[in-house]
C-alpha cells in the first residue's frame, strides 16, 4: 500500500483521469509528440549520457582515442584475471574440445546452438550462471516483427533506423527487420504460444517510436516463454549440445594465425581455470546493466557485467556505439524492495500515462525510450520540480495504469499483464486501482562488439550475437527490437559460425594478445587496480568493504571482493 504522505498526489491523479480518459477514447493524441528540435533539446540537457563526466576517451586498444562511456573505459583499461605465462603449459592440453564454443546461455546462445546442431555441428555452451539466467529471460512486453497486413519490414526498418538516430549499421537493420516474420513462425513451430485475436490472427500492439502496431507478445512473460522453449530444445539434444553452467569465460584464445580458437573459463565452483579449444566461437554474453552506469538502478539480471566486451576488446575486436547507454523510462522506485524493476513499455502501449505530482501529463507516452526517459528526468529535476518524492529519498512520476481498464474494459490489465499485477500485489498495490511510481532505470547496452550481417567480427572465427553486439540499434533501441535481435542474430551466428567451423584448421593456442595488451597499458602509463571481467557485481556494505581493505592490504573497496575471491592476476589451473 502507498503511505499516507502520497495520498494528496494520488488524489490529483484520480481527479484528472476523467478528462485524460476522454482524450484517450477520442483517438486523438493525449499529449502532442515532440518534434525533432524538442527531442534534441531534452536529450542534450537531461539524458544521463549528456552529463560532462558521462564519457571519456579510451587510451588503448582498437578504439583508442574514441570517447566511450566512462565506466566502460575503466573496465577495458583493467588487468586480466589470467597470467599468460602460468597458463601457457595448459594450452596444449585443453579441458574441453568442441566445434563451436558459445559463451552465454541466454536466447542468442541457445539459438546459436540449435542452429549449429541442425547444421551438423557440435557445440558447447559455457554460461556464467544457469542456462537461461540472462536478460533474455526477463523481457516482458513483446517482440517487434512486421506480421500484420498493414505493416512491412521496410516500415519496420525505417522506424528502427529513426529510433537509433540514423546511426545504425543499415545492413544489420535490414537483416533484423527482414528476418522478423520468419522468427515469429520459427518460435511458434518450437512451441511459443503468441497472444492472438479471436479470429486466430496475431495480436499486435504499439510501442514507443513505432509507426505501426507490430508488437507480438505472450502476455507480459515473453522472455520467459521464449527462453523456456529454447532451453527445452537445447536440452533435448545432449548428444549435439553440451552445457557448462557456472563456468564463465574470462579470456578468449587465439591461435598462432590470429584466429579465435576458444576461451579460458573460470569455474565458480572449483575456482579453477579451464581451457576450451574450439574451431569457432560465439560471444552471446549480453549487456552490462549490473555495472550500474552513473549509479542508476538496473533492470538487468545479476550476471550482466559486460564480460564479452572485455574479452573481445583485449583480443583486438572493434567496438561500436559504446558512448551510448539506454535507460528504460519506467523502472519501479516504490516499493523500495523492487527499485529498478522493469515496468514493461507495453503498459504505455496499452494506454498507461506518465503523470507528474499534480496528475498532469507532461510527455507523449510513446516517445522513443531515450526521449521519454529524458523527459521524466526533466520533470523530476529542480528546473520543474514536479516529481513525487519518497521517504527513501527517491523521486519519480506516476504511471497511470488504472486508466487501461477504463479504456479497454474491466479485466484487461490482469489478463494482459499478469506479471506486473503479481509483482505489485505482493506489496498491497493493485495496479488496476492505483498507479505505479516510476523513474528511468539502466536497461540496455546500445553498443557492443562490431559485427556484420553474418555476425562476424574483425577477428576470424569470432562471432557475436545479441546485446553484446554493436551496430544494430545505433544509439537508441526501440522496444521489442532486443527480443527480435537475439532471435535473428542468434540464428545467424549459429549458421555462419557452424559453416566456418566445418573448414577451420586451428594452429597452436596462444594468450600472446593478453600479454601484448598488458604491455600496452604500461606503455600508455595506465595505472589501474581493477581486474576484469568483473564476473559478478559486489553489493557488499561499506563497513564490510573497509574490513576487507584492511585485511587485503588497502585494496580499493570496489575491487576487494573480486580479488579476495579469485586472487590478483593469478594464472594456471588453480586460482585460489
Amino acid at each position: 500500500m502507498y503511505p499516507d504522505y502520497l495520498k494528496a498526489s494520488l488524489e490529483k491523479v484520480d481527479q484528472t483521469r476523467p478528462r485524460r480518459l476522454e482524450l484517450a477514447k477520442s483517438g486523438k493524441p493525449v499529449y502532442p509528440p515532440m518534434n525533432a528540435a524538442e527531442r534534441e533539446d531534452v536529450l542534450s540537457k537531461f539524458h544521463p549520457d549528456s552529463a560532462a563526466d558521462a564519457r571519456r576517451p579510451i587510451r588503448i586498444g582498437p578504439n583508442q582515442g574514441e570517447t566511450l562511456t566512462t565506466e566502460i573505459s575503466e573496465l577495458l583499461e583493467a588487468h586480466s584475471m589470467v597470467d599468460p605465462a602460468r597458463m601457457a603449459p595448459h594450452l596444449a592440453k585443453p579441458d574441453y574440445e568442441t566445434d563451436l564454443l558459445i559463451i552465454g546461455g541466454g536466447g542468442a546462445g541457445c539459438w546459436a546452438a540449435i542452429t549449429a546442431m541442425k547444421n551438423g555441428i557440435n557445440s558447447l555452451i559455457a554460461t556464467k550462471l544457469r542456462l537461461g539466467d540472462a536478460n533474455s529471460m526477463m523481457s516482458e512486453g513483446g517482440m517487434q516483427a512486421a506480421v500484420s497486413p498493414t505493416d512491412s519490414p521496410a516500415r519496420h526498418y525505417l522506424d528502427a533506423i529513426g529510433g537509433g538516430h540514423f546511426d545504425n549499421k543499415p545492413e544489420l537493420v535490414r537483416a533484423l527487420t527482414e528476418d522478423g516474420p520468419d522468427v515469429v513462425r520459427a518460435l511458434e513451430n518450437l512451441g511459443v504460444m503468441w497472444d492472438k485475436m479471436e479470429d486466430g490472427s496475431l495480436q499486435v500492439l504499439h510501442g514507443g517510436g513505432t509507426s505501426r502496431r507490430r508488437m507480438v507478445s505472450c502476455r507480459d512473460y515473453i522472455g520467459a516463454i521464449i527462453m523456456r522453449t529454447l532451453m527445452d530444445e537445447v536440452e533435448n539434444h545432449p548428444d549435439k549440445i553440451s552445457v557448462r553452467e557456472f563456468e564463465p569465460a574470462v579470456e578468449l584464445l587465439l591461435d598462432d594465425q590470429g584466429r579465435c580458437a576458444g576461451a579460458i573459463l573460470y569455474s565458480l565452483d572449483t575456482e579453477q581455470f579451464l581451457v576450451v579449444r574450439a574451431k569457432a566461437t560465439v560471444i552471446a554474453t549480453g549487456g552490462f546493466g549490473r555495472l550500474h552506469i552513473r549509479g542508476f538502478a538496473t533492470t538487468n539480471h545479476y550476471g550482466a557485467t559486460g564480460d564479452g566486451l572485455v574479452m573481445a576488446y583485449r583480443a583486438g575486436a572493434n567496438l561500436r556505439f559504446m558512448d551510448s547507454v539506454q535507460y528504460h523510462p519506467t523502472g519501479a522506485i516504490y516499493p523500495e524492495q523492487i527499485a529498478g524493476f522493469l515496468i514493461t513499455e507495453k503498459i504505455r502501449g496499452a494506454g498507461g500515462q506518465p503523470l507528474n505530482k499534480h496528475g498532469e501529463l507532461f510527455v507523449f507516452p510513446r516517445e522513443p525510450r531515450d526521449v521519454e526517459s529524458a523527459a521524466i528526468i526533466r520533470e523530476c529535476a529542480a528546473e520543474r520540480g514536479n516529481g513525487v518524492d519518497t521517504a527513501a529519498g527517491r523521486t519519480g512520476v506516476w504511471l497511470d495504469s488504472p486508466i487501461i481498464d477504463q479504456i479497454h474494459g474491466e479485466g484487461y490489465t490482469r489478463h494482459q499483464f499478469p506479471g506486473m499485477c503479481r509483482a505489485f500485489d505482493r506489496y498491497g498495490i493493485d495496479i488496476t486501482k492505483r498507479p505505479m511510481l516510476i523513474y528511468p532505470s539502466l536497461h540496455y547496452q546500445n553498443g557492443g562488439i562490431e559485427i556484420n550481417e553474418r555476425c562476424e567480427t574483425n577477428i576470424p572465427g569470432l562471432f557475436v550475437a545479441g546485446e553484446a553486439s554493436g551496430g544494430v540499434h545505433g544509439r537508441n533501441r526501440l522496444m521489442g527490437n532486443s527480443v527480435l535481435d537475439y532471435n535473428v542474430f542468434g540464428r545467424r551466428a549459429g549458421k555462419y559460425a557452424s559453416e566456418y567451423a566445418k573448414s577451420a584448421r586451428l594452429g597452436s593456442l596462444s594468450l600472446a594478445h593478453v600479454t601484448a595488451y598488458a604491455r600496452e597499458m604500461v606503455d600508455a602509463g595506465i595505472e589501474s587496480d581493477l581486474t576484469s571481467p568483473v564476473i559478478l557485481p559486489s553489493y557488499t556494505p561499506e563497513d564490510v568493504r573497509l574490513q576487507q581493505m584492511a585485511r587485503l592490504g588497502n585494496i580499493p573497496a570496489r575491487h576487494s571482493l573480486l580479488r579476495s575471491r579469485i586472487g590478483c592476476g593469478c594464472g594456471g589451473k588453480e586460482a585460489k
